[in-house]
């Protein structure tokens, strides 16, 4: 590996964006270099769909965006196939479940392993543990200054994957380094999400960063101890969010209680969307209409006697039991004195918390912020303030983002796609 070596295009970031930009550059006959910050490229995707890999959603739904409008102009009318086509150019074949589109393998590690042949097969340079400090226009495009490991890595043998991952990353940080030059016609940036390094290497304007998809953290209103009962209760629920009384989103989806807050598919969704002091309703039976679940209640009422927020197991069968005891506490705190089941109703259909912020960070699948779109030209991808030196911008490295479902991993793919088409 010749690191000093010109270069038709070099990607900087080798996650599913920066790799979906090196091969289609590659299979245009350009010569490509991806540099890669970690021990290795495409790491990131093993740990997405819980190993399964959600390459995409079986229709993206641009609404699920930020940013609709501009990721619309970018993905064009039929994302859904151009997706398609990419992942069969590569041999991964894909199944649909619940929406989704997976690799059939349901294996994570196998579509890192296919982008990674296809770099191979094309010739692509990997340059891995390896930093932008500098870039300069130079006459011909770009000359990047880089700090790389002085030597190859080699990691001691281990059974399993994640050992031998901890292995190199712990090599990786006591290796000797060495600086070096790289020059370029183009350069695509495909960061991921903090990009606050190379905005500022190549002068970009930053979005503030802040982690979303994770943990909302939040507290039953009147009673800030009440969860700490229900931690780690799954129940099936719609969230709705509402803020001054207004309501901003809504989804149906399993809810996991935690001590702090709230988690789930449906709670990271509505993580995107918070601000402090919004209110989230629990409605524990969102296939019941208000009518119905009192027709329920008052059938109850015959077979059963009547409610008492004190007895807590004449909710036995429908709730689980810790859910029973705090819907009671909160029937009690509401309506004192009452026993009347319409309360019941209002209880379990708008079961209130209160929203504090964001929880466990450092877990979040994605990041809002990155640079600003507002500095690239559509569809293209490319920065308007580099004439002379083409400039790229992909993936998570600009200020897009998006709900649970494979929708920001489909941009993910597109916009790596895109910005390399139009080199």
């Amino acid at each position: 590996m010749n690191a000093s070596a010109f270069y038709d295009v070099l990607v900087i970031g080798g996650g599913a964006s920066g790799l979906a930009a090196a091969i289609t550059a590659a299979r245009v006959d350009k010569r490509v270099c991806v540099v890669e910050r970690d021990v290795a490229c495409g790491l990131k995707l093993l740990a997405t769909g819980n190993g399964r890999c959600n390459l995409s959603n079986e229709s993206i739904d641009i609404r699920r965006y930020n940013r609709p409008a501009f990721v619309e102009s970018i993905m064009g009318p039929q994302p859904e196939q151009d997706l398609e086509s990419f992942f069969s150019s590569l041999g991964i074949m894909t199944i649909r479940e619940e929406g989704r589109l997976y690799p059939r393998s349901l294996r994570a590690e196998s579509v890192r392993d296919a982008l990674l042949n296809a770099c191979e097969r094309l010739g692509i340079t990997l340059l891995c543990g390896t930093n932008v400090i500098a870039a300069h226009k130079a006459s011909e495009g770009w000359t990047l200054q880089i700090d790389r490991p002085a030597h190859v890595l080699k990691p001691k043998k281990h059974g399993d994957r994640k050992t031998e991952l901890r292995s190199l990353r712990k090599a990786l940080a006591d290796i000797p380094r060495t600086s070096d030059a790289l020059q370029a016609r183009a350069v695509v940036i495909a960061t991921g999400g903090n990009p606050t390094g190379i905005a500022e290497v190549f002068s970009l304007p930053l979005t503030p960063l802040r982690p979303v998809l994770c943990p909302v953290s939040a507290s039953v209103v009147g009673d800030r101890t009440a969860l700490g009962t229900l931690d780690g209760l799954r129940v099936r629920a719609r969230l709705t969010l509402s803020r001054s009384h207004e309501e901003l989103w809504r989804e149906d989806g399993e809810v996991l209680f935690r001590a702090f807050g709230i988690s789930g598919v449906a709670a990271f969704n509505l993580s995107r969307r918070i601000n402090q002091g919004d209110t989230v309703l629990i409605d524990f039976f969102p296939d019941f209409s208000k009518d119905e679940l009192l027709d329920t209640l008052e059938q109850r009422v015959n077979v059963l006697g009547d409610f008492s927020p004190r007895n807590s197991h004449w909710l036995d069968g429908m709730l689980a039991p810790q859910l029973s005891h705090v819907v009671c506490t909160a029937f009690e705190r509401c309506h004192p004195g009452s026993r009347d089941v319409i309360h019941l109703v209002s209880i379990l259909k708008h079961f209130k918390l209160s929203v504090e912020g964001t929880a466990e960070e450092r877990s979040a699948q994605v990041t809002r912020g990155g640079i600003s779109i507002e500095c690239v030209s559509t569809p293209n991808l490319y920065v308007n303030s580099t004439t002379g030196a083409p400039l790229y911008v992909c993936g998570e490295a600009l200020d897009i983002d998006a709900d649970c479902g494979g929708f920001n991993l489909a941009w993910a793919w597109i916009s790596g796609i895109r910005a390399a088409s139009s080199l």
